[in-house]
């Protein structure tokens, strides 16, 4: 039976090795005795290598260590609070408390490119709001210290003052290993969008244009979020904010249009009766062409050639082909310039445009009233507004099945009631994944005379309260009321109304957690390797990390002779943790296999937890003729 190994399964995913075995992929005769042979690199890649001393290039102090922070693994864990979420056993949508950068190393296995949007709203760096630990050491250990966790006398967030000399430097160094992360989990045809204002905006340009290729820019997004002036303001009013969009694959990547109005719909019509519906006109020349001196005869004898300095836009055999298929208008007797009909029926939808009035996706106001319609109390700062970030899933995830959204900057949680709303309303089903740093409320705020003591707990109980509005409005079944609150009812399948919430914390296997001092404990993990103050449930959720599965997997538990057989994910993982487990429980678990017939299987025991040695060996050998072959021990 093999053993989990701290440095194979108990760490994330190696991104450097990963990475050189991508270029030995691509390149096989580059490797030599096993090693990347950067000689014949550079002969394989010819004129696209760069060695030129001066060159265009981003850089800033400390972007070297940034990258290596990114490609660190985490030895950390995510620990379930089911008393924390709403709908536990049947939801698919997640609260992750912890430091979003170890958090997103820790989803790597689980979630690699199988995110679909990725919306953040990430510190602006004014001086005040960027909040980060003050010597960027980002282990679970200075985590926990950083948020009260522990005990131990730890350095203190802070801001970052302009006058410290490293402003953008400090900024840059934060977001590059997170974006570096967030890139690996998007999908193929995924998208990003971060919010942001002018004092970062030219450095997160570049910054995108480095992790995700500038060849995958989307748009610069200019958001109105405020309609009035500012008249005390020294310079101009600062009416915008941006969104700077990037796809993972412009290849694989589809913009999805926005629907059209009433009054886009009024322009066409239908005056002739044609079949095909109603149509609006449009010129058959073009400003640009090869073919100088162009003049088409319709069959109706109607002579046409573009006018001075311009150019035709069909050939002769499409303009053909559209007269005979009706889709040329010549006037009403007959005989005007022809031009070509673009039916209403062929539209598909509006392009959307890159500035969003707050008419259309709202604004900081109505963003704070909304907090004020959940709380009562204004209890966060400036969140986004709800219809903004529905614009952003609306036009980045595709369908009605539309996959997973990140936030790793969660905030108050608007994300979650953006995807909330948008699910009931189009009959979609996006699923939710926040990440937010459990940041002191500060003393004397509203949010502590309410009781919240972090910026987590508020976006955790804003979405339960409008979970609980949601499941009010349904109850009700009044179509005015949902629609209200929605904007339209469209309640064609069941609606997930519910979040898990899981903690950033050190491993839960004494043997793989690094930070480990206690040197009785390390010997008595020898024999008990999992740590005492740990759960079944926090070391079940541990392997679904380590071997890359959802943390929302269906599990199921079954009792084999008295012992507590959890089924994962229809068979893929089987994890038996109790003690003096005999050879009738894993015959009990070889029949599984028949069972439920999963395309993989793997097993999980506890090394101390057979009865015996013999029960021990006996277990492989029963498992290896039931066709299982992948059998772990912890």
């Amino acid at each position: 039976m093999e053993k989990l190994d701290p440095e194979r399964d108990g760490a994330t995913p190696n991104i450097v090795e990963q990475n050189v075995e991508e270029l030995k992929r691509l390149f096989p005769e580059i490797v030599t005795e096993g090693k990347v042979d950067f000689d014949t690199l550079r002969e394989v890649l010819g004129d696209h290598m760069d060695e030129r001393e001066e060159r265009y290039s981003f850089t800033w102090n400390g972007k070297s260590r940034a990258r290596r922070l990114a490609q660190t693994p985490s030895t950390g864990t995510l620990r379930p609070c089911p008393e924390a979420s709403v709908n536990w056993d049947t939801t698919q949508n997640l609260f992750i408390e912890g430091e979003n950068l170890e958090v997103l190393k820790l989803l790597q296995k689980s979630y690699h490119r199988k995110i679909k949007m990725i919306y953040i709203d990430p510190p602006y760096n004014t001086g005040s709001d960027f909040i980060y630990p003050d010597d960027f050491r980002d282990s679970i250990a200075n985590y926990l210290r950083l948020t009260g966790q522990t005990d131990e006398e730890g350095k203190k967030l802070s801001t970052n003052a302009e006058a410290s000399g490293r402003f953008h430097t400090d900024w840059l160094n934060m977001m590059h290993p997170r974006l570096y992360l967030a890139r690996s989990l998007l999908a193929e045809d995924g998208a990003i969008c971060v919010s942001i204002d002018d004092h970062e905006v030219a450095n997160l340009r570049k910054l995108l244009d480095e992790v995700f290729g500038e060849e995958n820019f989307l748009a610069n997004v200019v958001w109105e979020k405020k309609y009035t002036r500012t008249n005390d303001a020294r310079y101009f009013s600062d009416n915008h904010d941006h969104i700077l969009m990037y796809c993972r694959n412009k290849d694989s990547f589809e913009l999805r249009r926005l629907p059209r109005s009433e009054k886009q719909d009024a322009a066409y019509s239908n005056p002739d009766d044609d079949p095909s519906g109603p149509y609006k006109l449009t010129p058959l020349q073009a400003k640009s062409g090869t073919e100088s001196g162009f003049e088409h005869t319709f069959p109706n004898g109607v002579v046409w050639s573009p006018p001075p300095g311009r150019f035709s836009a069909y050939s002769h055999e499409r303009l053909d082909q559209l007269y005979r298929d009706g889709g040329l208008w010549f006037g009403t007797d007959g005989t005007a310039v022809p031009q070509r009909k673009t039916y209403l029926s062929e539209v598909q939808g509006v392009v959307p445009q890159t500035i969003w009035p707050h008419e259309e996706v709202g604004h900081n106001h109505e963003a704070n009233n909304e907090m004020k319609e959940l709380f009562g109390e204004q209890v966060f700062d400036n969140p986004k507004p709800t219809r903004l970030l529905e614009r952003c899933i609306q036009l980045c995830t595709q369908g009605r099945d539309s996959g997973l959204v990140l936030d790793f900057f969660a905030g108050s949680g608007t994300l979650a009631q953006a995807v909330l709303h948008r699910n009931a309303a189009m009959n979609e089903s996006s699923r939710f994944i926040l990440v937010q740093l459990p940041e002191p409320c500060d003393a004397g705020s509203q949010a502590r005379k309410l009781g919240f003591e972090t910026i987590a707990d508020i976006a955790k109980d804003r979405i339960r309260r409008v979970i609980d509005k949601m499941r009010v409005a349904q109850a009700s079944e009044a179509a005015e009321e949902l629609g209200s609150l929605l904007g339209q009812a469209n309640l064609q399948r069941e609606l997930d109304l519910g979040f898990r919430v899981f903690t950033l914390d050190t491993s839960n296997i004494a043997s793989w957690d690094t930070e480990l001092e206690d040197v009785e404990g390390a010997l008595l993990s020898s024999v008990e390797n999992t740590k005492p103050d740990r759960s079944e449930a926090d070391v079940l959720y541990e392997l679904l990390l380590k071997f890359g599965l959802d943390l929302a997997v269906p599990m199921e538990k079954r009792t084999i002779a008295d012992k507590a057989i959890h089924v994962i994910g229809a068979g893929a993982l089987i994890v038996c943790l109790a003690d003096d487990i005999s050879v009738k429980v894993v015959e009990g678990i070889a029949s599984l296999k028949e069972e439920l017939a999963p395309e993989t299987i793997r097993v999980v025991f506890k090394d101390a937890g057979f009865a015996d040695d013999v029960v021990k060996t006996n277990a492989v050998q029963i498992l290896h003729q039931a066709g299982i072959d992948d059998v772990r021990s912890l």
